[in-house]
């Protein structure tokens, strides 16, 4: 039975509604669980695969540990670099009232890693009653929309992505966790050399890699890297080729980390917001020649470069 067929007969399509053109489906009708048929796992990775994200509403009965459960079903689970949750191994919480990591840009997660998360998995704990709504963008229909000779280009590219970007935008730490915080940025250095175009090792789809993790192009000057990078993200940021999900408690939502991008919209004030991540270990990315990422750093602050 062909994977179209294997998904039909396990989630029927009836089932399975499109959220946006380009990317983003909605699976009604499914109690997500560790216990679930290998086959119906299968099934939905394949709708992942299909539509890079795919949202699941009703899902209130997953406490902390059923989410590792059910997410370590699609491999192994990524300690979060932060510190997981209490009484978790790999949830990383991102709770509004805490400070702490805000995901208001466009990113990858941890894509300054060398293998980053092939998938993540998250849960609506605390929702605003209005805002706090999250955006993801398709990278492979993005590549796409690019003019041949911008794709040949982009397909000879490198970048640098370092956990040294501008955190002093996207990271607000209460005393609390400042400690915490300055551990991650300044003792522990992260910075990965990767393509711009990788290709998927699924679906051998050509998906773009930036996002604000990215310091700089290789061998480009300032100036002309970031006018490269305006102009790609140009292309994965567009309108057409989002898909916005309006949370509910209780929702689950999953991604294919390396086909995608995201945005977590932050306009709902003092509201709380709390949501919990699992990420699932990913592999090195390949460029279209079939060179392997590089890890250029991974250190203590201040040992040997």
């Amino acid at each position: 039975m062909s994977e179209s067929g294997l998904i039909d007969n396990v989630i029927p399509r009836c089932h399975v509604i499109k959220r946006a053109a380009r990317i983003g489906a909605e699976i009604k009708d499914i109690k997500l669980s560790a216990d679930l048929p290998d086959q119906t796992i299968t099934a939905i990775n394949g709708l992942l695969l299909e539509h890079k994200v795919i949202f699941f509403r009703d899902q209130g009965h997953l406490d902390d540990a059923e989410q590792e459960r059910f997410a370590l079903r699609f491999g192994k689970l990524v300690p979060p670099a932060l510190g997981a949750a209490e009484g978790t191994m790999a949830i990383l919480e991102l709770d509004s009232a805490r400070g702490g990591v805000r995901a208001d840009s466009w990113h990858i997660d941890i894509s300054c890693m060398l293998a980053y998360p092939k998938i993540s998995v998250l849960r609506g704990v605390v929702i605003p009653l209005v805002g706090g709504d999250t955006v993801w963008s398709n990278t492979a229909t993005a590549y796409l929309d690019l003019p041949p000779p911008l794709q040949r280009l982009a397909d000879d590219l490198w970048a640098v992505h370092s956990n040294a970007f501008d955190f002093a935008v996207t990271v607000r730490p209460t005393e609390a966790d400042k400690k915490l915080y300055d551990d991650f940025l300044t003792k522990t250095r992260f910075e990965t050399e990767h393509p711009v175009v990788r290709v998927h090792p699924e679906t051998g789809e050509r998906t773009l890699v930036l996002g604000t993790y990215l310091t700089r192009f290789v061998d480009i000057p300032k100036y002309d890297g970031q006018q490269l990078f305006n102009l790609f993200e140009s292309h994965i940021t567009a309108p057409e080729n989002t898909v916005r999900w309006n949370w509910k408690q209780g929702d689950v939502v999953i991604w294919d980390n390396r086909a995608t991008m995201h945005y977590a919209v932050k306009d709902y004030g003092n509201q709380g917001r709390v949501v919990r991540r699992v990420a699932i270990d990913g592999e090195v990315p390949v460029s279209v020649g079939g060179r392997r990422s590089v890890a250029r750093t991974s250190r203590s602050a201040g040992s040997p470069p």
